[in-house]
């Protein structure tokens, strides 16, 4: 089933099996993407959304000289750009960080599910709304972390949102990103993130190498990102609590 991760354990909105039947019916292809391609320019009018089916994506704007600021990374599970329903038009582009594979679906299909279904459609305008939240939180990360809380709390949400696709085991997965991508993402320079990476596998919180992340610290290093996961709405179904937010 291609939809399977689509707001996998999200509280209060899971698909049920008719809804997840309707979303597959409406995918009109498959495609795969090489790495490093962007598959939507900003200003292009659209008549699809796509669907993250495997590997990493990004959405970015260009600055004047050509550099790169990624300002949101989707991950497996994700729509890339539901919000081009509404929209048509983007003002960002979409592209792969890694090879990656997605489900196409024409806006067509999404004006049918809108007018019969709407509690479907309720649950595809929360995955936009999702995206809104995981955009507050990526502002908090740049306006008010040092270097290393905005690694930290990268790959703390990385790993949730991983978490909740299936393709994490809580602390370790597979992130096929240079140390280029995190210093895009993170407003710092591949210098500095490589520093950062260093001191967060000496204080035996985290490695990444050869494209794999192991959490040696999960509460340690939320902690040190001011990590607090309420905003990514995950079904908690450890019994653990959620991370608190820290008070200083």
């Amino acid at each position: 089933m291609f939809t399977d991760k689509f707001l996998r354990d999200r509280r209060g909105v899971e698909l049920d099996v008719q809804e997840r039947a309707v979303l597959e019916k409406a995918i009109f292809e498959i495609r795969t993407i090489d790495a490093r391609k962007t598959v939507v320019q900003a200003g292009e009018t659209l008549s699809v959304s796509m669907l993250l089916l495997e590997g990493f994506m990004c959405r970015y704007l260009d600055d004047r000289e050509g550099m790169r600021q990624l300002v949101a990374v989707q991950v497996p599970g994700d729509f890339l750009d539901l919000h081009a329903y509404p929209l048509k038009i983007l003002d960002h582009d979409v592209a792969s960080l890694t090879a990656a594979t997605i489900a196409v679906i024409p806006h067509k299909a999404l004006d049918e599910i809108n007018a019969a279904m709407p509690e479907l459609t309720r649950k595809l305008w929360f995955s936009t709304l999702l995206d809104a939240a995981m955009h507050r939180a990526w502002l908090f990360r740049l306006g008010r972390l040092d270097a290393v809380g905005r690694v930290a709390h990268f790959l703390s949400e990385t790993n949730v949102r991983l978490v909740s696709a299936g393709l994490s085991d809580g602390t370790r997965f597979a992130l096929g990103i240079t140390q280029a991508d995190i210093s895009e993402i993170c407003g710092i320079t591949s210098v500095h993130a490589n520093r950062v990476l260093r001191q967060l596998r000496e204080e035996r919180l985290c490695i990444f190498r050869s494209s794999l992340v192991e959490i040696l610290d999960v509460e340690v290093l939320a902690r040190r990102g001011q990590f607090n996961p309420a905003y990514l709405y995950i079904e908690n179904k450890s019994g653990r609590p959620d991370i608190e937010r820290p008070t200083s």
